[in-house]
């Protein structure tokens, strides 16, 4: 179906106008329609996504994608794994399956300094014939996730991580997904039967800061830099998530052929795998001495801010595979090889741009997107910036070059402005009038910003559903942060709401899932069906909301329909809740989404028990505790709920007001300062029996 340069026949440029329905093709005719459609998008899918110079528009080419998807349905019998339509779809797997090599993935010894790349052109040369020419091609190191990829017979195998260099797991579901990797073969008289080649799965810069500002604005964390993308997301089990990543891939190394031409160099190698529809790097280039190189590196380090992918270094290799094959390898290192690394980058860094979070309580935070820097050997792709005073304060807009240090070495901050540019037409930051996603009415609480949704706003989703599932709210084993992550990632749970719709199988197809923890999650969560009041009001994640506050609420109005229907100036009648809490309580109960998400609780079964009578809290009303040391059946934060449900009060600190002091395993010193003054200490027991 192609001409000798790879191009498709002429008439198919028009072979979706006037088809006949896939239902009235003979066998014959689908299964000619189906290749040709399949070689025309495999020869598109190169040039758009390996050459960068479409021919078609994305409408036509959807056209004849759809047209293969209908012929396909429609002829079952002649669906083949090699099909464009089939690089996504498999269901999760349980584990990534190891699998041997067929030659091994070396890895490199490194250089830092030109004397090194000296003294490995005079290893090489002594080690070749007196006279022997000595030609080098050099490329960048990528910074992404190295694998082996296998073909047979011109179609796509399988594919691996590079593992010990000997053994490595199982990916190709994943590496099925990136487009940029053929899954067959394209045309050539010498195409082998075997090819196994190593390449490099990266993640391009633009595309990964746009993942990042998706994540950050959504409430997820952002990766630290494209090479921890890529990785993470070839070592994940679901291919539906991986198809969502922007990854590509060069090809760059030989490691096994049979059947196919006598490749004697690099060089050849690289323009055979070029034939074959294999992504290969623009910048590789020959060099024949130390100063050469040194050039070229040079050149690299410079230009390297203006590549769409990372590298952190050159790799210089003998072009000549004879020689190669003379100099030999050690036991994990070529010896006719070596990567010349770059310098850690500095300090300063450029401002990409500046988004907006919302966490879990509603809250705006401006973060910075970083050109990944290295400081103090910590990759800073992120930083958050607090508020609109300190962006303003830090005079900091996208583009501008900033210096980025770790408070306490640990948390990313920008210092200040280094630099901006000549010409600069971005604006002063100001904080969005409405939240990002849920499109709510920001609200000014001093110098933050709110989004007063709660349960109805998208951004904070996740963050409530792993604070609804907390040891101090309704406590659901289980329900950690990555499980949260994929439920919702999963479609699986899109309010709290659906948490009690769960089933076992639903969720055992999920990474770390099998049918006992499945089971014992669904459990667990059906068994917080009838929480007390204040712990459930708690577990909603009402803004200003704490567990004393919500156990205030709880004792004043006893149930919930009461508290719901409370107007402001009701709430700011009782002692401990302030106008901004009241305000933040009637917002979120007047919301018609979070009423809605109260209901559908209902619906499912959940029936908020009514707060215990004033008589019955009354217990140890004016009463102060302080604890220390950990208790074995509560958690502090569940002791301290129990003590002000009965009227009592809570301090971190033990003194001549204390009244009791409870004591669990390895107390510290406020055991000591309790005894000195003559305080009532009471252990576990104790303090249960006094409860």
């Amino acid at each position: 179906m192609t001409g000798d340069q790879g191009a498709p026949l002429g008439d198919m440029k028009s072979s979706t106008e006037n088809v006949e329905p896939a239902g009235e093709l003979s066998e014959k005719r689908a299964r000619q329609e189906i290749e040709a459609l399949r070689e025309e998008i495999d020869y598109h899918d190169h040039l758009y996504y390996v050459e960068n110079h479409p021919e078609i528009s994305d409408r036509v080419y959807d056209t004849l994608f759809q047209r293969l998807q209908d012929l396909e349905e429609e002829f079952p019998q002649f669906r083949s794994p090699h099909s464009p339509t089939q690089r996504v779809g498999a269901p999760p797997a349980k584990e990534l399956p190891a699998v041997k090599h067929l030659s091994p993935m070396l890895s490199l010894n490194a250089a830092m300094e030109p004397s090194e790349i000296s003294d490995f052109d005079d290893f090489v040369r002594r080690r070749l014939p007196e006279g022997a020419e000595v030609t080098y091609v050099v490329e960048p190191k990528f910074d992404g996730f190295s694998v082996e990829v296998v073909y047979q017979d011109g179609l796509f195998a399988r594919g691996s991580t590079r593992g010990d260099g000997l053994v490595g797991e199982d990916i190709s579901r994943n590496l099925r997904t990136i487009r940029s990797l053929p899954l067959r073969l394209r045309e050539d008289e010498e195409r082998p039967e075997i090819l196994a080649v190593r390449g490099e799965v990266f993640m391009p810069r633009d595309a990964f800061l746009k993942m990042n500002k998706t994540r950050t604005e959504r409430g997820d964390d952002a990766f630290a830099n494209p090479r921890n993308a890529a990785a993470g997301t070839m070592r994940q089990l679901d291919p539906a998530v991986v198809e969502h990543r922007p990854l590509d891939i060069f090809f760059y190394d030989l490691l096994a052929i049979e059947g196919g031409p006598d490749l004697h160099s690099h060089q050849e190698t690289l323009k055979a795998f070029s034939r074959w529809g294999l992504k290969t790097n623009f910048f590789e280039e020959i060099c024949r001495t130390p100063g050469d190189i040194e050039a070229k590196y040079r050149r690299l380090l410079k230009d390297r801010e203006s590549f769409n992918y990372e590298i952190d270094g050159m790799v210089i290799k003998l072009d000549d595979f004879e020689q190669r094959e003379r100099l030999g390898t050690r036991q994990r290192s070529p010896r006719w090889a070596i990567a010349w690394k770059f310098p850690a980058r500095k300090e300063v860094t450029l401002l990409q741009d500046i988004v907006v979070q919302v966490g879990r309580t509603g809250k705006l935070t401006p973060v910075a997107l970083l050109e990944p820097v290295d400081v103090g050997g910590v990759t800073i792709s992120r930083a958050s910036l607090h508020n609109e005073r300190e962006v303003r304060e830090l005079d900091v807009r996208p583009g501008d070059r900033v210096r980025v240090a770790r408070a306490g070495d640990v948390i990313p901050q920008i210092i200040e402005r280094v630099e901006r540019p000549e010409g600069s037409t971005k604006s002063a930051f100001t904080m969005p009038e409405r939240c990002p996603l849920c499109d709510s009415e920001i609200i000014s609480v001093g110098a933050y910003h709110i989004c007063p949704a709660g349960l109805s706003c998208p951004a904070q989703l996740k963050a409530h559903i792993h604070h609804y599932g907390s040891r101090t709210a309704l406590d659901i084993d289980g329900l950690g942060e990555k499980t949260v992550n994929a439920l919702v990632e999963h479609d699986l749970v899109e309010t709290i709401a659906d948490l009690y719709d769960l089933t076992a199988d639903a969720l055992t197809p999920l990474e770390r899932f099998a049918d006992k923890s499945a089971q014992n999650l669904v459990d667990q969560i059906q068994n917080t069906k009838a929480p007390q009041l204040d712990r459930f009001l708690y577990a909603l994640g009402i803004l200003h909301v704490g567990q004393r506050v919500a156990s205030v609420l709880a004792d004043a109005f006893g149930d919930l329909s009461s508290l719901m229907e409370a107007e402001v100036e009701e709430l700011e009648k009782i002692d401990e809740i302030g106008p901004t809490t009241a305000e933040s309580i009637a917002t979120f109960f007047s919301d018609q989404k979070n009423r809605r998400i109260i209901k559908e609780l209902r619906d499912a079964g959940v029936d908020v028990q009514p707060q215990p009578s004033a008589t019955e809290t009354d217990l140890l009303k004016d009463k102060t505790f302080a604890f220390t040391g950990a208790l074995s059946d509560l958690t502090r934060e569940q002791a301290a709920g129990e003590v002000e449900r009965r009227g009592g009060r809570v301090t971190s600190s033990v003194s001549q007001k204390t009244d009791f002091v409870v004591v669990g395993k390895n107390p510290g010193s406020k055991l000591d300062r309790a005894r000195d003054q003559g305080i009532e200490i009471l252990d576990e027991a104790g303090f249960k029996a006094l409860l």
